[in-house]
């Protein structure tokens, strides 16, 4: 296509998602000439693409939502890609007069899958789904994956986390996720650390430093670090980009481990990859771990606090030997 246009990228939230619309925007800036990409999102997930390369200037929600509109309007945009198609970006889009490329999010075909268990949804990857939305623009994979981009200042030098262990390679373990229906049992997590004969690295936000404790006092290995709500999102990405394999659940990390290519071993409980938000393009080897045909899931879209049926199957029934194993094979690949 060849015309100079300006346009506003719309994605609030959250992590994960985010880093999903990263192959729109660099298709974009890449095959659209003189396109100048713009993103709106929630302030609290802006420096997620800050470092963008591919991306002329972050707007984030204000306090005033009119303030936000204002600036909005100065920008003058051509169009509005509207990746988070809810009432709040709807608001945005009405608010600037402009028309708009919108998502569409399934949420039919997921409520029919978790309300009913039939499953109505497409065979194809969230990223692929957001590509459709700007096909009109003879915008088209180029296949190259995710991006996250690191800023200097927050790569992480692994002797200053611990020096005895590094530069041995290791296992990022992200043991938190939103949604406790998303996470492992500790007690699993436990016993796969005991057989992983490669140091471990415990990520996750300040809200799993508890639990990262836990772990490091029942495990038995001497070779594991609990560097949870440590660092910050940059620089958690640094260390996953370092690792030699991530076992996740199903949480922004993973993603952002995808964005890499790392070998994943990824975790799912309550929620499905069928919602097509799986890994994409991860490293060689990287393998999905789920309790298939399991009547009760997925009970949500997204997670609870307990389980609904009060069993916890989706994660209970996880064979815990069989990660550990995955994630010895892969570190020996």
């Amino acid at each position: 296509m060849n015309t100079t246009a300006k346009f506003l990228i719309i994605r609030f939230s959250s992590i994960g998602d985010i880093v999903l619309t990263s192959p729109v925007i660099r298709c974009m800036k890449q095959q659209i000439e003189d396109a100048e990409i713009h993103f709106l999102t929630k302030p609290q997930f802006a420096g997620i693409v800050t470092n963008n390369p591919y991306i002329t200037k972050v707007h984030v929600l204000k306090d005033n939502f009119q303030d936000t509109i204002e600036e909005l309007k100065d920008e003058c945009f051509d169009y509005v890609i509207d990746l988070h198609h809810s009432l709040r970006s709807s608001r945005v889009i009405s608010q600037l007069g402009l028309g708009a490329f919108k998502f569409k999010k399934l949420n039919i075909e997921k409520w029919l899958y978790v309300n009913f268990k039939i499953n109505r949804l497409p065979d194809i990857h969230i990223v692929d789904r957001y590509l459709n939305t700007v096909a009109m623009f003879d915008v088209a994979n180029d296949g190259k994956g995710l991006d996250y981009f690191i800023p200097e200042k927050d790569e992480i030098n692994l002797k200053t986390i611990a020096e005895n262990i590094f530069p041995k390679k290791y296992i990022a373990f992200v043991i938190g996720a939103k949604h406790f229906t998303k996470q492992l049992p500790t007690e699993k997590i436990v016993e796969i650390c005991n057989r992983l004969n490669a140091p471990v690295l415990l990520l996750g936000g300040k809200e799993d430093a508890a639990k990262g404790e836990e772990i490091i006092t029942k495990t038995e290995k001497s070779d594991i670090v609990n560097i949870c709500g440590k660092f910050s999102l940059n620089q958690s990405a640094s260390i996953v980009k370092q690792a030699g394999v991530v076992i996740t659940h199903d949480t922004g990390l993973m993603h952002i481990a995808a964005a890499f290519h790392k070998k994943i071993i990824s975790v799912w409980g309550n929620t499905i990859p069928a919602f097509g938000m799986y890994p994409y393009m991860p490293g060689e080897g990287s393998e999905i771990v789920e309790i298939k045909n399991l009547k009760c899931r997925p009970c949500t879209k997204i997670g609870f606090r307990i389980c609904p049926k009060n069993h916890f199957l989706c994660m209970r029934q996880i064979d815990e030997n069989k990660i550990a194993d995955l994630a010895l094979k892969l570190m020996q690949t």
